[in-house]
């Protein structure tokens, strides 16, 4: 599946999400463990819609307004006290039918700070193909962005780096910033595989502690869906996503 013209840019965290806002370009948020992939697969089992918001307060807060939302996330790995689920993209059952107000350590803020883009888009191995072409369809350059860790811009987040170059190898295009990076986790990843990258990676060490251990596997997993979160509206407490593969089916 290769993408003319388009260049593809790998810029982590915060500088990924204002290159891409500053610049109109397409972003994709990859927090590989794990809520892009517990976004995707939330809507893989049927949720009608994500209200994405940063702190847990704002979740709380956004429950007051939509009563009849479920509340997904996660703070320290663990659901935040009142959610009903944590962010296992293992645990989507539930998510039929309903709207999900979503927070997470990092991913749900890096989300936020990409509004003003040309689009915002969550992707990681689950759904890296389908991401990749949703991103390619607006014929612009794309920011894949690790998530890193908000609390601590040096952190390894190798699973988010591996999960960017998993998508940009999916889409088969330029890339652009970012270059001998990827070319190294590229290497990798054919060398090592995706699951092995992931579970050597310092925040896989986090989820074994907390007993979470079987998320790992099942984030490294490549293309078991083809749902698309992205952000379609701003809201007073975070950003709306839908789906972007039902409207592409």
């Amino acid at each position: 599946m290769v993408m003319p013209e388009i260049q593809w840019h790998l810029i982590e965290g915060a500088a990924g999400c204002a290159h891409a806002r500053e610049h109109g370009l397409v972003a994709v948020v990859i927090d590989a463990l794990r809520a892009s992939a517990t976004a995707a697969m939330l809507f893989d089992a049927g949720a009608t819609e994500l209200l994405v918001v940063r702190e847990v307060a704002e979740a709380h807060a956004a429950r007051a307004e939509f009563n009849d939302a479920l509340l997904y996330g996660e703070r320290g790995g663990l659901p935040p006290e009142g959610f009903d689920y944590g962010n296992s993209p293992r645990t989507v059952e539930a998510a039929r039918g309903r709207r999900i107000i979503f927070t997470s350590t990092t991913g749900a803020g890096r989300l936020v700070d990409c509004w003003g883009a040309e689009a915002i888009y969550m992707g990681s191995p689950v759904n890296a193909t389908a991401v990749a072409r949703a991103a390619a369809r607006h014929g612009k350059d794309v920011v894949l962005i690790p998530a890193g860790l908000m609390t601590d811009p040096r952190f390894d987040a190798q699973e988010d780096w591996v999960g960017a170059a998993v998508v940009a190898m999916q889409a088969g295009g330029a890339i652009g910033e970012g270059a001998d990076t990827f070319h190294v986790w590229r290497q990798r990843i054919e060398e090592e595989g995706i699951e092995a990258l992931f579970q050597s990676a310092p925040h896989a060490e986090k989820l074994r502690r907390i007993g979470l251990e079987d998320d790992i596997p099942f984030c490294a997993r490549l293309d078991i869906t083809a749902a698309v979160p992205r952000a379609e509206k701003r809201h007073p407490l975070g950003v709306i996503l839908h789906n972007a593969a039902a409207a592409h089916t």
